[in-house]
């Protein structure tokens, strides 16, 4: 059997590499003219890190990441409303990690590479498709000309914007922007407590989020740190001002502006000092995708945000590719023909990220945050006066049981 995989990010090089441990070949078929480490920040949950550590990668892992002992969800004071420890911290099998994105891509791809050889084809942008009961044809634009691949299956994870989708659903149209703009940025600073803790702080359309995501610096005592800054600027439904894009550069002045307007008083964390140390931000349309109806047709389906593109709340888009690609693999390893196979991966994995998609639409986990908010928009003096701890807890573990990551989910 043979995957034609349509994408090299996360979730096409997870897919390849699952796959080939079920004794199923892959070749990645990637737009880009070379592999590059692009992006910030990224976070993988106990759920994905146990399938990646089944692939062999947890000590590669280990060697770029950061693993999350601790999160923390504050109002945009700085008052704590919600703290707990995380991964190995809190007794998972498996750590959570914060990581660069284009590391994270870089142990895949290696991997990919070491394994399976030069599977991964660059310069090959996606056109169109042709089936046949026993096969699939991928066509592609390279070097101005057209190519062409055969397998049995056609994979498209590639990504939010993705060729394979729009090909399936013509009419849908670009991202849905829910009004919201994020900075993002990496910036060299001394840990915060031990250098392994993660901070949200602020509702939904005024937030700050601050983790480290390495270790490997130059400067003695310091680490990588990732930040975002999120600012609600129109209402949900406007278009889109730019494309999303998350490599596009940022307006510094701009978020200067809005930063004065949010007036965050996080004590340590100053976010104007931490973007002016910046080098480089990045500018990105917070967006998603309505989850569809289907995801298949025959020999071809989708995975990733390709399938199920999901606002970054809650760690879970990446993770959720990762699990798409073990399901695949499974379903595709069993006794079905190879459509019946793809009819249970989606039967699977179509329902819970359609229902991610809505959570996080509603803000996921941080809703305890804007429920504070709402209750309490300057401060509270005593947190059990707002909100009760069952009240907050109900959020906190329904999302995580919802999303697959409940301790008892991935200890199993």
């Amino acid at each position: 059997m043979k995957a034609l995989i349509i994408g090299g990010g996360v979730g096409g090089l997870a897919t390849a590499l699952t796959l080939h441990v079920h004794g199923i070949d892959a070749e990645i078929f990637e737009q880009s003219p070379e592999v590059k480490e692009l992006g910030v920040g990224i976070n993988t949950l106990p759920h994905a890190i146990k399938e990646l550590a089944e692939l062999g990668l947890l000590e590669e892992l280990q060697r770029v990441g950061i693993q999350t002992s601790e999160l923390t969800y504050a109002n945009r004071f700085g008052q704590t409303i919600w703290q707990e420890p995380r991964g190995l911290a809190a007794r998972y099998g498996y750590p959570q990690f914060s990581m660069h994105r284009g590391k994270l891509q870089t142990v895949l791809h290696d991997a990919v590479v070491a394994r399976m050889g030069p599977v991964v084809r660059t310069g090959h942008r996606f056109t169109r498709f042709e089936q046949t009961p026993d096969s699939v044809t991928a066509y592609f634009d390279k070097d101005g000309g057209e190519v062409s691949a055969a397998g049995d299956l056609l994979i498209g994870a590639d990504g939010i914007n993705s060729t394979l989708r729009a090909i399936f659903f013509p009419g849908e149209g670009p991202p849905l922007w829910d009004g919201v703009v994020q900075w993002r940025g990496a910036v060299i600073k001394k840990p915060w407590k031990t250098g392994t803790e993660m901070m949200v702080a602020g509702p939904r359309n005024r937030k700050f989020i601050y983790y480290p995501i390495s270790d490997d610096v130059a400067e003695p005592g310091k680490q990588l740190v990732n930040w975002t800054v999120t600012i609600k600027l129109a209402e949900f439904g406007t278009d889109m001002q730019s494309s999303a894009d998350w490599s596009r550069i940022g307006d510094r002045e701009l978020l200067h502006k809005y930063l004065q307007e949010a007036d965050f008083q996080l004590g340590e964390f100053d976010p104007k000092s931490i973007v002016d140390a910046t080098d480089q931000i990045f500018e990105y349309p917070r967006c998603d995708r309505d989850p569809l109806p289907y995801w298949s047709q025959g020999r071809v389906t989708l995975l990733g945000d390709a399938a199920h593109a999901m606002y970054p709340v809650g760690s879970n888009g990446a993770s959720q590719a990762i699990l798409d690609a073990r399901c695949l693999a499974d379903c595709l390893s069993g006794s079905n023909p190879v459509p019946g196979a793809i009819a249970a991966y989606e039967d699977a994995r179509r329902p819970p990220t359609t229902e991610i998609v809505h959570q996080n639409r509603r803000s996921g986990p941080e809703q305890v945050i804007d429920l504070v908010e709402e209750r309490a928009p300057d401060g509270f003096e005593h947190l059990s006066d707002v909100a009760s701890d069952e009240e907050l807890r109900s959020i906190i573990k329904g999302y995580s049981t919802m999303a697959g990551f409940g301790k008892d989910q991935v200890n199993k």
